[in-house]
């Protein structure tokens, strides 16, 4: 993990308590923004999602007939926006944002079941649509967070 060039002390104390930050705003919500690949334009969706404890990887089910599924075999680089706003006007002082980029793949049959347990854990009502042959559950590899508070606090976490 990096956080900025600073004394090595102060940045991993920096990245522990970003690391929490975003935890915290993680664990706060349920739906985030998915941004895919089209050949020409970028293409945004609502999911339901989950991440793990290490907040190394995210988790999303579709339905591999979905547009984002399709582009996801296009292009496996995607972003992911998880905010807090409340839809008012303080929400430009207020609210936080965070960015994350990373890789997607389906998770294979083989690995589903610890997957599905932590993604049910936060999305229980999405029980009988991960359950079926349709969807795949797709973990995201994230390789940085981008967050974003105070209106122009911007703080970058990168996992590689």
């Amino acid at each position: 993990m990096t956080l900025f060039h600073k004394e090595a002390r102060e940045t991993v104390n920096e990245a522990s308590q970003l690391e929490t930050e975003i935890g915290s705003l993680l664990a706060s919500q349920k739906f985030c923004v998915l941004s895919t690949q089209e050949p020409d334009h970028p293409y945004l969706n609502l999911v339901a999602f989950a991440e793990t404890r290490d907040l190394r990887t995210m988790l999303f089910a579709t339905t591999r007939v979905s547009r984002k599924f399709g582009n996801l075999s296009f292009s496996s680089g995607v972003a992911l926006l998880v905010d807090n706003r409340a839809n008012d006007a303080a929400d430009i002082r207020e609210a936080t944002a965070v960015t994350i980029i990373g890789k997607a793949q389906e998770i294979s049959a083989s690995d589903r079941k610890e997957f599905d347990r932590i993604y049910l854990a936060k999305q229980p009502h999405m029980k009988e649509f991960l359950c079926s042959p349709s969807t795949a559950l797709i973990k995201v590899a994230v390789e940085s967070y981008i967050l974003v508070n105070r209106f122009q606090n911007v703080t970058i976490l990168n996992l590689k």
